[in-house]
């Protein structure tokens, strides 16, 4: 199925969990802050949050410094 990740298309697997998208990205133990479809998804949904086809996924990555 297609997504779309951070304003690109992606092909995903169908009924894909969230976490699992995560993992491919190779963004686990990463600080992120992730929003599907302009709605915030806590860190603790992160594991049950099942993608559907069409989804507008923005993932963003805490990057320390000053």
């Amino acid at each position: 199925m297609e997504i779309f990740l951070n304003g690109e298309i992606r092909q995903v697997e169908d009924k894909l969990l969230l976490t699992a998208l995560i993992k491919e990205l190779s963004l686990e133990n990463k600080r992120l802050a992730v929003e599907v479809n302009e709605d915030i998804v806590p860190r603790s949904q992160f594991d049950c949050y099942i993608l559907s086809a069409g989804d507008k996924v923005e993932i963003v990555r805490a990057i320390g410094g000053g």
